[in-house]
């Protein structure tokens, strides 16, 4: 299977982007698709070329088994991202993603290759504030409850059994992935770090988030906006703001060749 055909399984381009722009490679959270970043690949579209990744066991890779690890997550993602050089690489993720996204960082980083020039951590804690969660342990009723509460999936999709039975699988398999998840405090990339977080995310407290600054040999910025695990919702405006201004940073920091 040839490297273009595979990058057209992992990646969604919804809109194309300037010629000149950086690629800005999204990673979604537990549960999420590829869709999820819809709109701020319109939002950014004068910016940068915004591919979304698109994790197995969803929407039309649902016949695919979804991980319950991010080591081998990341290793795919990674090198389906090396070969793609033909623009600057950046990277946002949200939740789950931004681990993700952290990871697949250090992948290429290992393997020589291209790095993004900024890493956009959303909604999560540093790789090394480590918690105790067995929420993917849950029967589906405590599962669900989790979701429910969170926030981040339509409602009307947890009130449909067929829905349900579609969407739990992957879910409780990304949960599964991330709250087994740990890395140490000198798992360290070179590349910038600006980390985004809501103010009231119980996931995420405003100190773990902090932690970020201690995985990046580069610069690092932390940015908090009104709201809770999924602030980005209602602060959709600010975040696109937020990640226009990072972009634009990390191009003008770039060296030149």
């Amino acid at each position: 299977m040839t490297v273009s055909v595979e990058a057209d399984r992992w990646l969604r381009r919804f809109h194309p982007g300037p010629p000149d722009a950086p690629r800005l490679v999204c990673f979604p959270h537990a549960g999420g698709a590829a869709s999820s970043y819809l709109p701020m690949s319109k939002a950014l579209s004068s910016v940068a070329e915004v591919q979304a990744v698109q994790y197995p066991g969803r929407q039309d890779r649902r016949a695919e088994p979804a991980h319950t690890a991010i080591a081998p997550l990341a290793d795919r993602i990674a090198e389906i991202l090396a070969p793609l050089t033909d623009r600057p690489l950046a990277f946002f993720g949200h939740s789950m993603g931004a681990v993700v996204g952290f990871e697949v960082t250090r992948r290429l980083a290992a393997a020589g290759g291209p790095v993004p020039l900024v890493l956009f951590a959303s909604g999560r804690r540093a790789p090394s504030a480590e918690r105790f969660e067995t929420v993917h342990r849950r029967d589906d009723a405590g599962f669900l409850r989790e979701m429910r509460e969170l926030g981040g999936t339509d409602p009307r999709v947890l009130a449909d059994p067929e829905l349900v039975e579609m969407v739990l699988p992957p879910t409780r398999a990304d949960y599964q992935a991330i709250e087994t998840y740990f890395a140490s405090r000198d798992a360290v990339i070179s590349t910038a770090v600006v980390a985004l977080v809501g103010d009231s995310d119980p996931k995420a407290t405003l100190a773990e988030v902090e932690l970020w600054r201690e995985h990046t040999t580069g610069s690092f910025e932390l940015k908090v906006f009104p709201g809770g695990h999924f602030y980005l919702s209602d602060q959709q405006g600010a975040v696109v703001a937020a990640v226009a201004a990072g972009l634009a940073a990390a191009r003008d920091a770039r060296p030149t060749p």
